[in-house]
């Protein structure tokens, strides 16, 4: 384990997670998530109250012959046994207050030879973890502390004071003036600023205030931060990352940093079940394991870089300037637009959460090359204060932000409908309070037409064929009922139609482009989330391509470039265009099957696609193809990007901008060219 030394003076970072007997599969993903994040001290707790029951024993042999085959452990060893404590609850003082030391004597003989120290109690100023009530003015705590602080020392142990929660220095001085700190090695605090700790004085001045006691004391003594953290119950990840870095700079010998997962909501915490909502969301991850922003930053560049994410930025209070606004302005789509309109010459702030993979690389890209007139605000669509602020000095904005895959709408619908319907409703009725409303649009999908059963289509060689001659000729046009067949067709068609009717209800200039396969550069070709990219990709890596069904489905694809010039001239045009709704693709000029796309791409990389075909997902259309009749009638718009021609510069642009490990070098048209 690496020393804190004056040559090295910054504190070592660990994680805080507690684990319930039986969470087997809860430890190793720990463990996993550990190794990611480079992190090797875990700090957990050893429930006193648990080790009376049954089958618990089996649980601790486990769990610290596990636990120390990859961490340096800090076990926290609290709760009462009801039985044993003169009111039957794990938070009550034990009736012989020896029974505390004699608990720890235990289990150093049993498990000692995983861990050098030892946390006596944990919070024991905060009355659901120490009833104080009980034991006013700490007599008792103090003697059972005591007791246990000087028996572990001859045990060989080092020993840390539980974590004050407020961190009160009366309290700390109390503990001095009884002799509790004799036998304690390093005293714990807690914090939890902005979230729990509303007077809260800044880690600087708590520390001093701590070490004062100390000093007055004539105790040479560590300060532990054992548990700190911020919780995204109101989707803040921003902050969280903020704090972090905040506590990284306190003058401190360890920090503990809680935790690696929201707490599951089926479950109570010690204040009660959902009593108060901020208590689930302190993870680096959710409930259902997503990476939050934190985990990503670590685990991509560690946290001793912490310091350098310049890119990310958060605006709590207005901007005093206008500017376009384009949620999800730094995916795929989003960097292109923003690109376009800050070359020529237009303010433009981002608005994103930074969720998807390769967001950070486009939006580091984008601060690199453009110095002004680019403003940037992390957040997430469903923060409402920050998003009114960010819509109130727009002078238009475009609502890219979104849950975009079929598949993960299916597994979590209640993100899906969060992020896509109800983030959307967020965005209107922002516009609808200010005070200049300005003008929305929107990029809904061709999945808000269903599966198109009730169209007949003929099989041909490599390619599914309209029957209808008009659709064959033109494709599907505006005019198409509307069938969601997915979580993710109802949450976008849903807020389709809310756009449309707030233009009518209201009066808002919004438009709305049901989208069919963009492609294009910066992006980064994730199965779900841009098949055409992700197809050149995995060709490129040499990795086998998934396909769902028989690989005749055919799309409409546009180039991004072309995507870009028709959102310029909605942007133009919106004073006749609001209102309306309008399929954009690449029309059955550029309509082409997912055989075809992989033929086209070997011969322009000259490597044979690997290919496994699967089941048919459920919804899929085997045709859709968009008629882009109605937008380029009113705006004179029309692709100028062939397949082959957007697939060229798609390709260019990867030999440029991406590197694959796989094969450092590929033969593309005789040619070696280095990826």
């Amino acid at each position: 384990m690496k020393k804190r030394t004056e040559k090295n003076n910054k504190p070592i970072i660990g994680i805080l997670e507690w684990f319930r007997p039986g969470e087997y599969d809860q430890v190793k993903q720990a463990i996993k998530d550990l190794k990611a994040l480079n992190i090797k001290c875990l700090r957990t707790g050893i429930s006193w109250a648990d080790w009376y029951k049954e089958e618990t024993n089996e649980w601790y042999d486990w769990l610290f012959k596990t636990l120390h085959k990859h961490v340096e452990i800090l076990p926290c060893f609290h709760y009462t046994p009801p039985m044993l404590g003169e009111e039957s609850k794990t938070s009550s003082p034990p009736k012989n207050l020896k029974d505390y030391a004699d608990f720890i004597d235990v289990m150093i003989t049993e498990y000692g030879e995983y861990f050098d120290w030892v946390e006596l109690w944990n919070e024991p100023n905060n009355q659901l973890d120490y009833d104080f009530t009980l034991d006013y003015s700490w007599y008792k705590f103090s003697e059972m502390i005591g007791m246990a602080a000087h028996w572990a020392k001859k045990r060989g142990k080092k020993t840390l004071l539980g974590g004050m929660s407020p961190i009160d220095p009366n309290w700390l001085k109390m503990m001095a003036e009884r002799g509790v700190l004799e036998y304690i090695d390093a005293v714990g605090i807690h914090g939890f600023p902005e979230v729990f700790d509303q007077k809260w004085k800044g880690w600087k001045k708590e520390i001093e205030d701590v070490k004062e006691v100390l000093k007055k004391h004539n105790l040479k003594k560590e300060i532990w931060i054992s548990e700190v953290g911020f919780s995204t119950w109101n989707y803040d990840e921003v902050k969280q990352y903020e704090e972090f870095k905040k506590v990284l700079q306190t003058s401190v010998e360890r920090i503990y940093w809680y935790s690696l997962k929201d707490l599951d909501p089926s479950l109570s915490t010690t204040g009660g079940f959902h009593l108060d909502e901020r208590e689930y969301h302190f993870g680096l991850k959710n409930n259902e394991g997503k990476k939050k922003l934190l985990y990503k930053l670590i685990e991509k560049d560690g946290v001793e870089n912490i310091e350098n994410h310049k890119y990310i930025e958060k605006q709590y209070q207005p901007i005093q300037e206008k500017y376009i606004l384009i949620t999800g302005g730094a995916g795929f789509v989003g960097t292109n637009l923003t690109a376009k309109l800050l070359d020529l010459g237009y303010k433009v702030m981002i608005y994103d959460n930074l969720y998807r993979e390769g967001v950070k690389e486009n939006l580091k890209w984008l601060k690199n090359k453009y110095r002004e007139n680019l403003f940037i605000q992390i957040a997430d669509i469903r923060e409402k204060e920050v998003l009114q602020n960010s819509v109130n000095n727009a002078t238009a904005v475009f609502h890219f932000s979104a849950q975009v895959a079929v598949t993960t709408s299916i597994t979590n619908p209640l993100e899906d409908y969060q992020i896509n319907l109800s983030g959307t409703f967020n965005i209107l009725e922002c516009i609808r309070k200010s005070s200049h409303q300005p003008p929305l649009f929107f990029t809904s999908t061709n999945k808000v037409y269903g599966n198109l059963e009730n169209l007949d289509f003929k099989l041909k060689k490599t390619r599914y064929e309209a029957v209808n001659p008009e659709i064959k000729n033109k494709g599907i046009s505006e005019k198409q009922a509307l069938d969601f067949h997915s979580p993710y067709g109802c949450s976008k068609g849903a807020a389709d139609q809310y756009i449309l009717d707030y233009s009518k209800t209201y009066g808002l200039k919004t438009l709305v482009f049901r989208m069919s396969c963009i492609y294009g550069p910066h992006q980064f070709g994730n199965e779900d989330q841009g098949w055409v990219a992700h197809f050149l990709i995995s060709v490129l890596k040499g990795k086998e391509i998934s396909i769902f069904g028989n690989g005749k489905q055919v799309r409409d694809i546009l180039y991004a470039e072309d995507l870009v010039n028709a959102f310029l001239l909605a942007l133009k045009n919106i004073d006749q265009l609001q209102g309306e709704v309008f399929n954009i693709g690449g029309g059955t000029e550029n309509a082409v099957s997912l055989l075809e796309i992989l033929d086209k791409i070997e011969k322009i990389t000259t490597i044979t696609p690997k290919i496994n075909f699967e089941d048919w997902r459920r919804g899929d259309q085997y045709y859709y193809v968009s008629n882009i009749d109605k937008f380029s009638k009113l705006t004179g718009w029309k692709p100028k990007y062939n397949i082959d021609e957007g697939l060229e510069a798609l390709l260019n642009w990867f030999k440029k901008h991406r590197k694959f490990t796989s094969e450092s070098a590929l033969k593309i048209k005789d040619k070696k060219v280095l990826i």
